[in-house]
């Protein structure tokens, strides 16, 4: 670790630019050092592995190791964990703080607000983007089951209800009956448009 009056960062973000860019304005912070700059997450771990950093800022969606399985991956190392994303969903959020996260950003975040989020999960709180939260406090409770959820994951692959079968390990009749319940209970016309109206309401 680091003198107490700085804080060390370690950077992982697949997106080239935003890592870089990312990494020169939180340099620009007199208390923070950023460490490293990673461009996944197997790097960031294996990095962090050998030199603990006291803050991880990490892309919500990357190839390989996701940020989510970073994060419970770094935070059982002891490490404090900041989510940064595109797509800021109630789900996304949801799924950060079950693995561990303290913080969770939009990278459209000011340089303010990174070093106001990194400083407060360094000091044991938590961060967490306003609009975020409170579009989690007003989502509707997600009516899928986790089968059906789990096929309406799959639905923007264009698969079809044969493939959808195999890729679950399930006769394609139940495929079908799974999809046609999800489809009920999302409004939707049929599953690409459950899959959109899911997706809006951060279901999936």
């Amino acid at each position: 670790m680091t003198h107490t009056s700085s804080i060390s960062v370690a950077i992982a973000d697949d997106e080239t630019l935003i890592a870089t860019s990312l990494a020169t304005l939180l340099s620009l912070e007199p208390d923070l050092e950023v460490h490293s700059t990673c461009f996944s997450a197997e790097e960031l771990l294996n990095w962090v592995r050998v030199h603990p950093v006291d803050v991880c800022v990490v892309d919500l969606h990357m190839p390989g190791i996701d940020g989510i399985a970073a994060t419970e991956e770094l935070t059982g190392l002891g490490l404090a964990v900041l989510i940064v994303t595109s797509h800021s969903q109630p789900k996304g959020l949801r799924q950060a703080l079950a693995a561990g996260a303290s913080g969770f950003l939009p990278k459209t975040a000011t340089a303010e607000e990174f070093g106001a989020a990194i400083r407060a999960v360094h000091a044991g709180r938590r961060y967490i983007d306003s609009s975020v939260a409170a579009a989690a406090f007003d989502a509707a409770p997600n009516p899928l089951s986790a089968r059906e959820q789990q096929l309406l994951e799959l639905v923007p692959e264009g698969s079809s209800v044969d493939q959808l079968a195999a890729a679950v390990h399930l006769a394609p009749g139940t495929v079908r009956n799974y999809l046609s319940s999800a489809i009920a209970k999302t409004g939707g016309a049929n599953r690409f448009e459950a899959y959109k109206l899911a997706a809006d309401k951060g279901w999936v």
